[in-house]
């Protein structure tokens, strides 16, 4: 039974957290997603962490994804699960928020880390749900974090979700009350990862105010963003960052639900997600692009078939090698090889962003270069990096502007996949806080 029940798919959890002997600078560690063409950030991360306890041991970073010992590395983080709850190295707290400031790269960023109702999302594009996709959802993508998420007894969130709050009235608030608050850790991050400082909010006029809040942007009484749109409205939680591992708690609940009589489908624990929820107009939030870049392709054969590709699917494409020139009504898509950098120039795109014009080509080139793969990238430094090992092709992408961010959700639907990162791969979620998906 949820004690605060609400309108909006909102649960109020309890929080397991590090007993307090525990380094919470060695517990917290990036998101799964990050850094999956440098195996060697995560071996660093190892030997930092050494044997001490660590989220390093609740989840598998997707460089290792297809390993010849991910079924052992599964396994084993089953084991640590079970392990860290009946030794109590993780210790449940009395339901509630968890606020949390966040300092990375310059920026500061507030959020809250609250549970999810899964019956309220859907992924696919026209989606009229409280919580959407932002960008494309890759299916393919499901199985292999399905394999992860069917035998786990813990959930840790990566996943960052946007509401449209100008006002401030759900999460700064509280940013104002934290001396009032129970501080829960307060650490440097790992690997350049910033600071993070977490509070508790257990009050329960102050967990009403907030669900009030979140109630009032969904179904306002005037007219605002959610009116825009009589087919898609109301949008209240759009995903940030994290979508594929939202994706697969969904179809992992779905799965689930089918053996459960009705009863238990109202509050079994898999039901929810956690996630941490930010304001989309807080200045800390900085929208980065996701850069590409081609592996397994010949150099000097891959330019002229992308131009082809372009030139088949807007009408044109020109290559230039001066792209700093301010071209309007085009699509410029900066790359670079080992032997050459360039542009490709795209005038009248079929797309209405950069990103999803240069997606089309390269889902439609991939097919027909045997061994070929594209990874989704942070940094333009990577990519060029990246590109300069030979047989392969790097794309630097500009990024979205955020506060166009929900107004082209609820009009156009999912934006291409990968089109957009909250900030560089160091300023991505670091798991922390955790949940038990068991009764």
């Amino acid at each position: 039974m949820n004690p605060y029940p609400n309108k909006i798919g909102v649960l109020v959890p309890e929080i397991l957290l590090p007993a307090p002997e525990i380094d919470i600078s060695k517990w917290a560690v990036v998101a799964c997603d990050q850094f999956t063409s440098e195996p060697e950030y995560w071996e660093s991360a190892r030997k930092f962490i050494g044997d001490a306890p660590s989220t390093l041991d609740l989840f598998l970073p997707e460089a290792y994804l297809g390993g010849p010992d991910e079924d052992e590395r599964i396994g084993d983080i089953r084991r640590y699960m079970r392990d860290y709850v009946a030794g109590g190295i993780l210790q449940k707290l009395p339901a509630g928020f968890v606020l949390v400031r966040r300092e990375a790269a310059g920026n500061t960023r507030w959020g809250l880390v609250l549970a999810l109702d899964l019956e309220e999302y859907d992924y696919n594009k026209g989606s009229t749900t409280l919580i959407r996709a932002t960008e494309g959802t890759i299916v393919d993508r499901i199985p292999p974090r399905l394999r992860i998420r069917e035998g786990a007894t813990v959930e840790l969130p990566h996943i960052l979700v946007l509401i449209d709050d100008p006002a401030r009235t759900v999460i700064e608030p509280l940013a104002g009350e934290t001396a009032d608050l129970r501080q829960l850790y307060d650490t440097d991050l790992m690997m350049d990862g910033g600071h993070i400082t977490g509070w508790l909010v257990e009050d329960a006029a102050k967990i009403h105010s907030v669900i009030k809040a979140l109630e009032t942007l969904a179904f306002p009484s005037s007219e605002n963003h959610c009116q825009l749109s009589t087919v898609n409205c109301p949008l209240l939680f759009a995903m940030g960052d994290g979508n594929h591992s939202f994706a697969t708690a969904k179809a992992n609940w779905e799965k689930l639900k089918q053996g459960l009589p009705e009863a238990e489908r109202a509050a079994h624990p898999a039901r929810w997600a956690l996630v941490e929820v930010e304001n989309v107009h807080d200045e800390g939030i900085v929208f980065e692009p996701i850069h590409r870049v081609l592996f397994g392709v010949d150099a000097a054969d891959i330019v002229p078939r992308l131009q082809e590709k372009l030139t088949e699917q807007n009408g044109n494409c020109e290559i230039i090698t001066n792209y700093e020139l301010r071209i309007t009504n085009c699509h410029v898509l900066p790359f670079v090889t080992d032997t050459q950098s360039g542009a490709f120039v795209v005038e009248n795109p079929a797309q209405q962003l950069a990103v999803g014009t240069l997606q089309n080509a390269i889902d439609a080139l991939l097919p027909e270069i045997p061994g070929s793969e594209v990874d989704y990238i942070h940094g333009a430094d990577v990519v060029e990096k990246l590109a300069a090992r030979g047989n392969a092709i790097g794309f630097t992408l500009p990024a979205i502007a955020k506060d166009a961010f929900f107004r082209t959700v609820i009009f156009d639907g999912a934006l291409p996949r990968k089109t957009f990162s909250m900030g560089e791969a160091n300023e991505k979620r670091y798991y922390l806080e955790c949940r038990s998906l068991e009764d």
